[in-house]
C-alpha cells in the first residue's frame, strides 16, 4: 500500500493505492494522528485505486473518523468502488461512513 498525501485548502486528501490489510492499516492511523497533531483535522480517503480492505482496515477508519470527531474534525470517503464498496454495504457501514463519488465533493463537503 502506498499512501499520498495533498492539501485542498485546510483539508488533508490521502490517495491511498493497493490493498489495506492487517499488515498496513496501521500506516493510516499513524498519518491521521500526525495529522491532527499538526492541526489538521478534516480529511479526505481518497480510495479510487484500493482494491481490498479487510476489517483491520475498516476498523482503522473508524478509529480515525473517531479520533478527529473529538477534535472538531472530520473524516470522509471518496471513490469508493466494486468490493470495497461491497465490504462496506456488508458491514452497514455505507451510512456511517460519509461517500462521496470524487474527491472534490468529499472536500466541498467540509465547507457547507
Amino acid at each position: 500500500m502506498e499512501v499520498s498525501r495533498r492539501e485542498a485548502g485546510d483539508v488533508v486528501i490521502f490517495d491511498v493505492n493497493g490493498e489495506i490489510d492487517l499488515y498496513n492499516a496501521p500506516q493510516i492511523k499513524e498519518l491521521v494522528r500526525q495529522e491532527i497533531e499538526k492541526g489538521k483535522v478534516n480529511i479526505v480517503v481518497n480510495l479510487d485505486k484500493v482494491s481490498y480492505i479487510d476489517s483491520s482496515g475498516i476498523g482503522v477508519l473508524i478509529s480515525s473518523l473517531s479520533n478527529l470527531k473529538k477534535v472538531g474534525g472530520g473524516l470522509k470517503l471518496a471513490n469508493v468502488y466494486a468490493s470495497v464498496r461491497k465490504v462496506f454495504e456488508l458491514t452497514k457501514l455505507t451510512g456511517f461512513f460519509d461517500i462521496y463519488d470524487s474527491v472534490e465533493n468529499a472536500v466541498n463537503s467540509f465547507n457547507q
